[in-house]
Formats: C-alpha cells, sequence, structure tokens
C-alpha cells in the first residue's frame, strides 16, 4: 500500500489536539518591540485545526520570546517558507504544487504577489541560489527551477529534473520523493535529497537555470534520507535519515558525497514504539553541535562535533516540549533554537548551551500545525 505524505502525517497527528500549550513563551507585559525581529510561521492549511495562511510573528532575540502576530491569507499549505528581506518565499504542498512570492510592505507585512507552478505535486522545500528559487516536490519525486525577478517576483520555470527509482520501503518508497534541495557551502554544486531512492543528487546550476547531472550518493537501503546539513567546514554533510532514524557523515568534495559512518538518533533503550521518524538537522555556526529532530520519540537530539567534522557524538536527546517536532531554526546568534512542534500545535523555545551545546526550555508560544519557523536574518 502506498502511503499518501499528507495522510501519514495526519494519522501520526491523531489525539493531537488533547496536549493544552502555555499561550506566548515569556509573556511578561514587557515591550520587546524595539528589538524584535519578523518571523514566519508555516502550517498546512488543509488540515482541520490548522492555520488559514502564512503565520506572522515577532521574535525577541535577546530573550527568545516568539509572539504569534497574524496572519496572510490565501496562501494555502505554506508548509516550508523562506526569509529574503523585502520579500518572502512559501511553498504551497498540495497535489497542483505552487510556490508563492510575498512582498514585505512598508509596514512590514507581507502581500501575495503570484504563484508559479511547481511542475509536481506536494513541493516540500525550497532555497534561493544564484538568483533562482528551487523548489523540491515530494510527491512526484523532482526539482523546479525558477527565475527570480529584478523586483522580486518569479517568472516562468525554467528547468524540472525528475528523480527515478524505488527503495525497499513499500509504504514510503514506492517512487522518489525529494525533500529537500540546497546548495553546497561554494556554491557551485546544489544537491537534492530524496527520501523514496536512498540518494543525494548533485546538479550544477546554469546561468539560465538548467540543471545538470554532476553526481548521485546512495545511502544504506530504506534509510528514507530527509534532509542533509553541512559543516562549516565544508568537507562534511550529515544525512538525517527518516525512516531509520540514522544520520549519515558523509565526506564531501565538489559535488561528490561519500556516506560514510552512520549514527543512531536516539538514545541507546529508547522504546520502539511509537515509531520515530527524523526531521531537521541543524549545525552549530561554529560548527562544534549538531541539532536533530526526532518525530515520535518528541525530542531534540544533541550532538557533539568531533575529528573536525567527521564524528557526530550523541550527547542527549532534550525532550521538545510537544509532539511530532518537525521543523528546527538558531536564532543568528546561535543563543536560541525553536522547534516546531506539528502535532501539539506549539512552537518551544530552548537556551542553548555554548560551551555544551545542550538545551534548556525556556518558553512556548501556541499556533495551529506550526511546521516551519523562519526568523529575519
Amino acid at each position: 500500500m502506498v502511503v499518501d505524505r499528507r495522510r501519514f502525517l495526519g494519522a501520526v497527528g491523531v489525539g493531537a489536539g488533547l496536549l493544552m500549550t502555555e499561550g506566548v513563551a515569556g509573556a511578561d507585559g514587557s515591550d520587546h518591540g524595539r528589538k524584535e525581529v519578523r518571523a514566519y510561521l508555516g502550517t498546512y492549511t488543509s488540515w482541520a485545526g490548522g492555520g488559514t495562511g502564512l503565520g506572522l510573528g515577532a521574535y525577541d532575540p535577546a530573550t527568545g520570546v516568539l509572539r504569534v502576530t497574524g496572519v496572510v491569507p490565501d496562501v494555502p499549505n505554506p508548509s516550508f517558507v523562506i526569509d529574503a528581506g523585502r520579500w518572502v518565499y512559501a511553498v504551497n504542498e498540495k497535489s497542483d504544487g505552487e510556490v508563492t512570492a510575498l512582498a514585505v510592505g512598508a509596514d512590514g507585512v507581507p502581500k501575495v504577489v503570484g504563484s508559479r507552478s511547481t511542475g509536481g505535486a506536494d513541493p516540500c522545500h525550497l532555497v534561493l541560489h544564484r538568483g533562482f528559487l528551487l523548489s523540491a516536490n515530494y510527491s512526484s519525486g523532482s526539482v523546479a527551477v525558477h527565475p527570480v525577478l529584478r523586483e522580486g517576483g518569479l517568472g516562468e520555470r525554467t528547468d524540472l529534473v525528475v528523480h527515478s527509482g524505488a527503495g525497499p520501503d513499500p509504504d514510503r518508497q514506492e517512487g522518489p520523493h525529494a525533500h529537500q534541495v540546497l546548495p553546497d557551502p561554494t556554491g557551485e554544486f546544489v544537491l537534492a535529497v530524496d527520501l523514496g531512492t536512498d540518494s543525494v543528487y548533485s546538479y550544477r546550476l546554469s546561468d539560465e537555470g538548467k540543471l545538470t547531472a554532476a553526481a548521485t550518493a546512495r545511502v544504506h537501503p530504506g534509510a528514507g534520507p530527509r534532509h542533509l546539513a553541512f559543516h562549516p567546514s565544508g568537507k562534511y554533510a550529515y544525512i538525517a535519515n527518516e525512516l531509520d532514524s540514522t544520520i549519515v557523515v558523509a565526506a564531501y568534495d565538489r559535488g561528490v558525497l561519500t556516506p560514510g559512518p552512520k549514527v543512531s538518533t536516539l538514545p541507546a533503550g529508547a522504546p520502539t514504539t511509537p515509531r520515530n521518524y527524523p526531521a531537521e538537522i541543524l549545525v552549530s555556526r561554529d560548527g562544534r553541535f549538531a541539532y536533530l529532530s526526532n518525530r515520535g520519540h518528541d525530542s531534540v537530539a544533541v550532538f557533539a562535533v568531533e575529528r573536525g567534522g567527521a564524528v557526530l557524538r550523541l550527547v542527549e536527546a532534550t525532550p521538545v516540549g510537544g509532539k511530532f517536532p518537525r521543523h528546527l531554526t538558531l536564532d543568528g546568534s546561535g543563543r536560541f533554537l525553536l522547534a516546531a512542534n506539528q502535532n501539539s500545535d506549539n512552537i518551544t523555545a530552548f537556551a542553548v548551551d555554548r560551551a555544551t551545546g545542550k538545551l534548556r526550555q525556556t518558553g512556548t508560544t501556541a499556533s495551529p500545525i506550526p511546521v516551519c519557523v523562519a526568523l529575519t536574518r
């Protein structure tokens, strides 16, 4: 049986509404307006209890406090969003996938400018690179490219690369499922992580917006690679595998990933039910720590990065204070980490111990089915 992506995630979330949230993190009545930066909150608008568009917030980097301030309607299923200063870009994760461009007005509120078809189904990730917006279509296993126009809007699609193949998991790997697209640290190559084919594809992006295949890396069968993050040195990448709760440490050189050792995302003796599904992975700016969200175990795994990036060592798995943490983000200072907990309708904030990498929860903010948090840098 093939499991539809949204039906699978929704089924895992049955009963999520039973958990009550605490309200706005650190709400003490003080005025943090002078220091706040904009926040954009992804959600699923087509789910019962979901948001009604792209969520808006204000984040105080001095305290780690996040406030929800409003919503931009008419942005369907904005499950992943990126900030680009005066512009914001969001996926529309639906069967006829689109990407939406929003212009930020003088009042700081984004307004929808327009949307473009991704040529695929259920886009779930996007990135800006060299004047183009690239998006990963999960259900159709493809990567789309759109030019960013001079004023910030999106032009007609210039390329669509479709992956092929499958993996051993009949429910989740019946075909390709592109889950992330990102440039390497040099900007020379673009990498696409495909959960369905147990592969990471490397491409060159031309000035005309065309993708040319450069290399393919295969992880172990049934791993289900979802996202990867680079070490700041650019010599290593950490591939988070959704289907077997592992991270593969891969050496990296000019578009070529060489998968090496794998490490569990869970502590020894962790329960096997409910099943765990790793999601987001981040590396601290100084390259000393990595963080991964465990959906099911409902924790943030903290790893020490050792031997110049060649080794990850699990330090602890911190309870996330919610259910099914889909997305993580470190603020610009690296002092706070935010976790979007899809199935408990809350975003939790953590102070980061810069010496040990360990996390301490500092607050929680109610938000309907939060699946992404993007902060203005």
